[in-house]
C-alpha cells in the first residue's frame, strides 16, 4: 500500500504554497500530519488542524489541504478490511511472532499506555486480533489455545464479535485471567507489553505466572504490533489553550505547588502519564482521543519546579508554545528515555502513577540508579478540587446543557405518546439529544458514549444500542438515557428515566425507592474527612428497605472540560478518598429488573462548605445538573415532607433556570414537568 506521501509527493500547487506561506513543510510532512489527523476523532473545528502546518495558512492554502485530507480519507476508506469477527490469521500470526521469539504466550489488554478508558485506533490491539470492540476486556494467547475475558457488560458482543473457534470466552471478573493463567500455562514463557502493565498489576500478573511454574518475559517490542500490517497513524491534533477564565489558575502556579509538594514529600521527580493530569497542570487541552479532550503525551516535573513535556511537537502549535510557562520545555517522545536516565542517575526518588503508570518507568528508573516510587499522582488530588472559576464554569455548563436536555425531553414526551406521528426507537433518541445538544453554545462532543436503553435493555448497567439490539418505544415501560457533554467551561453526565405511557405501581415503588436515595445524598452534610464509602449508603437504605440494591458505585469524580470518569474521589462501598470542597462528584442510584427495565437518577454535585452555625466544619452537596426527574414515576404518597420540599425546590430552580433559554413549547411542557408533586399527575 502507498504511503501518503508516496500518493501525493507530486501535489506541485500545495508545494508551492507551503513554500509561499513558508511553513518549512513539504508535502510529504504534510501528508504525514493528515494521516494522523484521521486517526483522531472528528473535531468540532473541521479546519482546527490545519494550524498544525501552517499558523495562519489563507484562504487557499485551507483549500488545498481540505482537498488532501478528502483524498487521504477516501484512501483510507478503501483500504479497511471487514469488521468484526477478526479473521483467524491474525492469530496464528500473532502465535508464529511469539514462537520465533520463544514465548509460549502473551497478554493482550484493552489499555494503551495510559490506562485510559478511550484509547486510539493504533492502540487498540485488542480490537484488532479478536474483533472485540468493547471498553474493557484482555486476551491471553497461549501456543494452543486462547481466551477473551470481559465483564457482564459484553456477553453478547463479545458473542457477536470475536470467533468462537479461536477464544474462549471467560467473565473478567468471575473468571479471571489469573486463575486462567495458572491453570494452562504450564511452565512457559507469559510475554507482556511494560507500557501496558501498571506495577500493581504487573505483581497480580506475576503471581498468577508464578503459580502455574513460569516466568513473565517484558517485551521490548509488542508483538501485535509486529504482525499488525496496516496499523493507524499515532492520532494527531492540535493542542489547545485552555484560558485562564476557564482554567481560574496560571500553569506556573500549578507548577510552582506541585513542585513544592514534591520537595517536601522528600522526592525529586514525577513521571505525570495520565494526560488529563498533563493537560490540568498546563492549561491545555487536545482531541487525541474520543470523548476526553486531552492530547496524548506524558510529562516529567521536577521539583526545582521545571516541566518536560514530551509528545509529538508537531502538537504543540505556536500559539500553544507562546502560551506554556518558560520552565515547559517540548520534547519528542523519543527523548524521554534519556530524560528519565539522566534524572535517575543521581540517585533521584521519582514518583510513578499507581493507577496509570507503565510499569516501564519503574524498571528504567531502576536500571538507571533511581529509586521508583509507586504512588498516587500528585496532580490527582488538586486536580479534582476545583477552584471557583471551574466551579462557576461547570454551573454555566450544566445550565445549557440542561436546556438541551430539556428540549428533548420534550420532544420525546411529545413523539412517545400513544398514536403520535413520531415512532421512537432507542437510536432515534440517542441521534435526537445529541441534535439538541450541538445546538448549545460551546458545544464540542459528548463527554462518553451516550446509553439509550429502553425496557429490558435499560436494565443493562453500561448497555450501548446497536441495529441489532434497537428496542422500539412501547407504551408500558421505562427508558433509561445517560449522556453527557464536553463544553470548554465544564463536563456533564446526566441520568433520567422516563415513563412510556402509564407506568405501573412496581415502577414507580422502585423508582421511588431510588429517588428517596438521590434526595437523602443530594441534601446530606457531613463533617470534613468523611470518605465516600461513609456517604454510600444514604443512597441504597431506601432500596436495602425492598430488599434490593445496585451493583455499581453511587459516584465518581468528574473533570473540567476532561474526563467524565475523574479520581481519586467516589461514593461508592470502596472510596477511601476523604471528600473535599470543589469536587465534583455524580449522585446516581439505581435499581435494574433484569429481563424487564432499569431506573437510575443521576445529577453532578459539587462538594462545598456548610458554614450554616456548625460546631465543628461541615461539608455540603450543591446540585448542577438541571433537568427535570419525571413526577409520572413519583409515588407521592411515599416521600417525607422533607424530600417533597427538595424535589419541588429542585424543580422550581430547575424551571427558571431553563425557561428563558427554550422555546415556548418547550417551555410550556417544563412548566408541566415541574409542577409541585403535591398537585398530582
Amino acid at each position: 500500500m502507498n504511503t501518503a506521501s508516496e500518493t501525493y509527493a507530486g501535489d506541485e500547487r500545495l508545494a508551492e504554497l507551503l513554500a509561499r506561506a513558508r511553513t518549512g513543510k513539504s508535502v510529504a510532512d504534510v501528508g504525514s500530519v493528515v494521516a494522523g489527523v484521521l486517526a483522531a476523532p472528528e473535531g468540532f473545528e473541521p479546519e482546527g488542524w490545519m494550524a498544525l502546518v501552517a499558523d495562519r495558512p489563507g484562504d487557499e492554502l485551507r483549500r488545498q489541504l481540505a482537498a488532501l485530507k478528502g483524498r487521504m480519507a477516501a484512501v483510507a476508506e478503501d483500504g479497511l478490511e471487514a469488521g468484526p469477527p477478526a479473521p483467524a490469521w491474525r492469530l496464528k500470526a500473532l502465535r508464529r511472532e511469539l514462537a520465533a521469539r520463544g514465548l509460549d504466550g502473551f497478554v493482550v489488554p484493552r489499555a494503551d499506555e495510559h490506562q485510559g478508558e478511550s484509547v486510539a485506533a493504533r492502540s487498540d490491539r485488542l480490537k484488532w486480533l479478536t474483533g472485540f470492540g468493547g471498553s474493557a476486556g484482555v486476551a491471553l494467547a497461549l501456543a494452543d489455545k486462547a481466551a477473551i475475558f470481559v465483564d457482564g457488560r459484553y456477553t453478547l458482543q463479545v458473542e457477536d464479535q470475536v470467533r468462537t473457534a479461536d477464544w474462549e470466552r471467560r467473565h473478567l471478573i468471575d473468571e479471571p485471567p489469573s486463575d486462567w493463567i495458572a491453570a494452562n500455562l504450564c511452565a512457559g514463557r507469559l510475554g507482556y507489553d511494560p507500557w501496558l502493565h501498571t506495577a500493581p498489576d504487573l505483581e497480580k500478573l506475576a503471581a498468577a505466572v508464578g503459580k502455574a511454574g513460569g516466568a513473565l518475559a517484558a517485551c521490548e517490542a509488542n508483538p501485535v504490533d509486529a504482525v499488525w500490517s496496516n496499523r493507524p497513524a499515532a492520532p494527531l491534533s492540535p493542542m489547545r489553550i485552555h484560558p485562564l477564565e476557564h482554567a481560574g489558575r496560571a500553569s506556573d502556579e500549578k507548577i510552582a505547588e506541585i513542585a513544592a509538594a514534591l520537595a517536601e514529600a522528600g522526592r525529586d521527580a514525577a513521571v505525570l502519564s495520565d494526560p488529563a493530569s498533563i493537560a490540568w497542570l498546563l492549561n491545555i487541552r487536545g482531541g487525541d482521543i474520543p470523548d476526553t479532550p486531552v492530547s496524548l503525551g506524558f510529562a516529567l516535573v521536577e521539583a526545582p519546579g521545571t516541566v518536560t513535556l514530551f509528545t509529538d511537537r508537531r502538537k504543540a502549535t505556536p500559539e500553544v508554545r507562546r502560551w506554556l510557562p518558560d520552565c515547559v520545555a517540548v520534547q519528542p517522545r523519543e527523548a524521554m528515555a534519556g530524560a528519565i536516565d539522566a534524572v535517575a542517575a543521581r540517585g533521584a526518588k521519582i514518583v510513578v502513577d499507581a493507577q496509570s503508570g507503565p510499569v516501564w518507568f519503574a524498571s528504567r528508573i531502576e536500571a538507571a540508579g533511581g529509586e521508583a516510587v509507586v504512588a498516587a499522582d500528585p496532580c490527582a488530588l488538586p486536580r479534582a478540587c476545583k477552584n471557583a472559576a471551574e466551579i462557576a464554569g461547570a454551573r454555566a455548563a450544566h445550565v445549557r446543557d440542561g436546556a438541551a436536555l430539556a428540549a428533548f425531553l420534550a420532544w420525546l414526551d411529545r413523539a412517545a405518546r400513544p398514536n403520535g406521528a413520531i415512532e421512537v426507537d432507542e437510536l432515534s433518541a440517542r441521534d435526537k439529544l445529541a441534535e439538541y445538544r450541538r445546538e448549545a453554545e460551546g458545544y464540542r462532543g459528548g463527554s462518553f458514549e451516550t446509553i439509550s436503553g429502553f425496557g429490558p435493555n435499560g436494565a443493562v448497567v453500561h448497555y450501548r444500542a446497536s441495529e441489532r439490539t434497537n428496542r422500539r418505544f412501547e407504551p408500558g415501560s421505562l427508558y433509561l438515557v445517560d449522556s453527557g457533554g464536553q463544553y470548554p467551561d465544564g463536563t456533564t453526565d446526566v441520568t433520567r428515566t422516563v415513563a412510556i405511557g402509564e407506568p405501573d405501581d412496581d415502577q414507580k415503588r422502585h423508582f421511588t425507592a431510588v429517588l428517596k436515595g438521590h434526595i437523602a445524598l443530594a441534601a446530606a452534610r457531613f463533617p470534613e474527612n468523611t470518605s465516600g464509602a461513609q456517604l454510600d449508603a444514604l443512597a441504597r437504605a431506601p432500596l436495602w428497605a425492598q430488599g434490593a440494591d445496585f451493583d455499581h458505585g453511587t459516584g465518581h469524580g468528574v473533570g473540567s472540560h476532561l474526563g467524565v470518569h475523574e479520581g481519586p474521589q467516589r461514593i461508592s462501598k470502596t472510596g477511601a478518598q476523604p471528600l473535599k470542597p470543589g469536587m465534583i462528584v455524580s449522585n446516581e442510584p439505581g435499581y435494574y429488573r433484569a429481563g424487564a427495565w432499569g431506573v437510575r437518577i443521576e445529577n453532578l454535585v459539587a462538594v462545598e462548605e456548610d458554614r450554616s452555625g456548625t460546631e465543628r466544619p461541615m461539608l455540603r452537596f450543591s446540585t448542577l445538573t438541571k433537568a427535570p426527574i419525571d413526577r409520572r414515576l413519583v409515588d407521592a404518597g411515599a416521600l417525607t415532607e422533607a424530600e417533597e420540599r427538595w424535589l419541588d425546590a429542585y424543580h422550581a430552580d430547575v424551571r427558571e433556570t431553563l425557561t428563558p433559554l427554550v422555546d415556548a413549547e418547550t417551555a410550556s411542557w417544563l412548566a408541566e414537568a415541574t409542577r409541585p408533586i403535591g398537585e398530582g399527575a
